[in-house]
C-alpha cells in the first residue's frame, strides 16, 4: 500500500482516520455490556471480587475513568448505544420496559451500530439480553387464566416470528427478551422462541418459561453462543461485530453452581467473577482464533450497581460498587450513571493508558462509524461524538457537554468539572428520592466535580450564571434534536426538561 503523506499540521483526529484507513482489513469489533455493574465492582478499581480479565482489558488497552450511560436504567442506555441518541428523544420518556407487550423503541428505518456496520460489510450478531421491545404476535381472543393473575407471556403466539434485533441490522440474535426477572423467560433465536412458554416459572417475577430455562444458566448459554460465533466467523475474512449484552449482576443474582461461593464477598461478588468469566471466554475464543490483534474490544455496564446487591454486606469487606460516588442505579448522581468503560485494539491503543476524557456511551456510534469510513448522516448520531482521537492519543480529551436521565425523568447536563441536576433530590431510588426532598430544598442542584466528586455541595444559589448557562444549553439540545453540530432534527413526543418539584 502507498503511503500516505501528512501535513505537518494534521490534526489528532484526521491522524486517527489514516491509521484506521491504513488497516488492511476492518477490525473486528465486540461490544461487551454488562447488567447493574458500578465503577467500584471491577477490581483495578478497587472491587473485593475477582475480574483478572476485565483488568487484562484494561491493562492491554485504555481505561476511561469518566464514562457515562445516557441513562440510569437499562432500556434507554441500551437504545443511546446502539443509535447513538438520547433516549429521551424517543417515546420513552423515563423508566424502563417491563411488558412483552412493549413495541420495539428501535424503528426498523433507524441507524443503529448493526446497520451502519452491515452497511461497511460486517456480519452482525446480538447475544444475550435486548430489553429494546420484541415485536411478538399474540393470540387472538386469549383470556388469562385466574390462576395466572398478572403473569406475563402466556398471551404470546410462540408458533409465530417476533420482531426482534435482525429487524434492525442483526443478522443473528441468540438471547431473551429483557431482563432475567422478566417473563416469558424463553430463548430467541432470529425470530422465534427455541421453545414455547409452557410452565410458570419466578426470578422475581412469575412468568411463562420454557421448561428447561433456568436464570443461573444463562451466562454459560451466552458464552457459548459467544465463542461459537467467534469460531464460526473466524473461517470467514467479513469482519464481524459481537454485541453481547449480559444479564448480569442483574437481578436475580444467581451465580451457576461453578461460581458460588468463589469470592470473599457473597452470592454478588460471585456473580460479578461469572461476569468476568464470559468475558475471558470471549477474549479466549479471540486468541485460540488468531482474532486478537485485528478485533476492537469494548467492555463496559448499562449504568451502576442496584441496591439489590446490598451495599451495606458488601461494605462490611470494603467492597463499595459506586466506590466514593454518590448514588446508584436510577439515580441522577454520579453513582448512577458513570460506570467502567475499556477499550482494547492491540496496536492501535497503548497498553495500560487511562483517559478522563468525559464520554457518553453515545459516542460509541460515531467511534464505530469513523473506524470503519460508514459516513454519517445528519439524522444519524445526533449525540454522538467520536473517541478515535483519543484512542490514538489519549491527550485528546475535549468534547462537548452530555446529557444524563434519571428513572423518573429528571434532566442533568454536564459540562466540564460542573454537573447541573434539574431535580431536587436523586431522580430515583437513593435519598432523597422524589417527592421526598424538603419543601425548602432548591429546585435544582449544581455540584463542581472536580471539587466535589461526591456531590455533597449544591452551589444552585451560588453561582446563578453557571446554572442559566447550563440550563439554556439543555434546552438547546432539545429544540435542535441534537447535541452535535449539524441539521437540525424533528422532536418525537412532548420533552419538558424544567426543573422538576419531584
Amino acid at each position: 500500500m502507498s503511503k500516505i503523506l501528512l501535513p505537518l499540521a494534521l490534526t489528532a483526529s484526521s491522524l486517527a482516520l489514516s491509521l484506521a484507513a491504513e488497516s488492511t482489513q476492518k477490525p473486528n469489533i465486540v461490544f461487551i455490556l454488562a447488567d447493574d455493574m458500578g465503577v467500584g465492582d471491577v477490581s483495578h478499581n478497587g472491587g473485593k471480587a475477582a475480574t483478572p480479565f476485565i483488568d487484562q482489558l484494561a491493562a492491554e488497552g485504555m481505561r476511561f475513568t469518566d464514562t457515562h450511560t445516557s441513562s440510569a436504567v437499562c432500556t434507554p442506555t441500551r437504545y443511546s448505544c446502539l443509535t447513538g441518541r438520547y433516549n429521551w428523544r424517543t417515546r420513552l420518556k423515563k423508566s424502563v420496559f417491563f411488558s412483552p407487550h412493549n413495541k420495539p423503541l428501535i424503528k426498523k428505518d433507524e441507524s443503529t451500530l448493526g446497520t451502519i456496520l452491515q452497511s461497511q460489510g460486517y456480519h452482525t450478531a446480538c447475544i444475550g439480553k435486548w430489553h429494546l421491545g420484541i415485536g411478538w404476535q399474540f393470540k387472538e381472543g386469549f383470556k388469562l387464566p385466574k390462576d395466572k393473575k398478572g403473569q406475563q407471556g402466556w398471551d404470546i403466539d410462540y408458533s409465530k416470528p417476533a420482531d426482534t434485533p435482525t429487524s434492525v441490522g442483526f443478522d443473528y440474535f441468540w438471547g431473551i427478551q429483557a431482563s432475567l426477572d422478566m417473563a416469558p423467560y424463553v430463548y430467541i433465536k432470529n425470530k422465534m422462541a427455541t421453545k414455547p412458554g409452557t410452565v410458570t416459572k419466578a426470578f422475581h417475577r412469575k412468568g411463562a418459561a420454557a421448561e428447561d430455562f433456568e436464570a443461573n444458566q444463562c451466562l454459560i448459554h451466552f458464552a457459548e453462543q459467544s465463542v461459537n460465533y467467534i469460531n464460526e466467523r473466524a473461517k470467514e475474512k467479513k469482519p464481524f461485530f459481537l454485541y453481547l449484552p449480559l444479564t448480569s449482576p442483574h437481578t436475580p443474582i444467581v451465580p451457576s453452581k461453578n461460581w458460588k461461593g468463589k469470592s470473599s464477598i457473597g452470592k454478588y461478588g460471585d456473580f460479578l467473577m461469572e461476569t468476568d468469566w464470559v468475558v475471558g471466554e470471549v477474549m479466549q475464543a479471540l486468541e485460540k482464533n488468531n482474532l486478537t490483534n485485528n478485533t476492537l474490544i469494548i467492555f463496559s455496564t448499562d449504568n451502576g450497581c442496584s441496591p439489590q446487591a446490598k451495599f451495606s454486606n458488601l461494605a462490611k469487606h470494603d467492597h463499595f460498587p459506586s466506590g466514593k460516588l454518590r448514588g446508584h442505579k436510577a439515580d441522577i448522581y454520579e453513582g448512577g450513571h458513570r460506570v467502567p468503560f475499556i477499550v482494547r485494539w492491540p496496536g492501535k491503543i497503548k497498553a495500560k493508558t487511562v483517559s478522563n476524557r468525559i464520554t457518553c456511551q453515545t459516542d460509541i456510534f460515531a467511534t464505530v462509524a469513523e473506524i470503519t469510513g460508514h459516513k454519517m448522516n445528519a439524522h444519524e448520531g445526533v449525540d454522538s461524538v467520536s473517541f478515535l482521537p483519543t484512542l490514538t492519543n489519549p491527550a485528546q480529551s475535549n468534547r462537548t457537554p452530555i446529557v444524563s436521565h434519571s428513572i423518573n425523568g429528571s434532566f442533568a447536563i454536564r459540562k466540564g468539572d460542573w454537573k447541573l441536576c434539574l431535580c431536587k433530590g436523586s431522580g430515583g431510588w437513593s435519598k432523597p428520592r422524589p417527592g421526598k426532598s424538603p419543601k425548602d430544598a432548591p429546585p435544582m442542584q449544581l455540584f463542581n466535580l472536580a471539587e466535589d466528586p461526591g456531590e455533597t455541595t449544591n452551589l444552585y444559589s451560588i453561582h446563578p450564571d453557571r446554572v442559566k448557562l447550563l440550563k439554556e444549553l439543555l434546552e438547546e439540545y432539545v429544540a435542535n434534536g441534537r447535541s452535535t453540530p449539524g441539521e437540525k432534527q424533528a422532536l418525537i413526543g412532548n420533552t419538558r426538561i424544567e426543573a422538576t418539584s419531584k
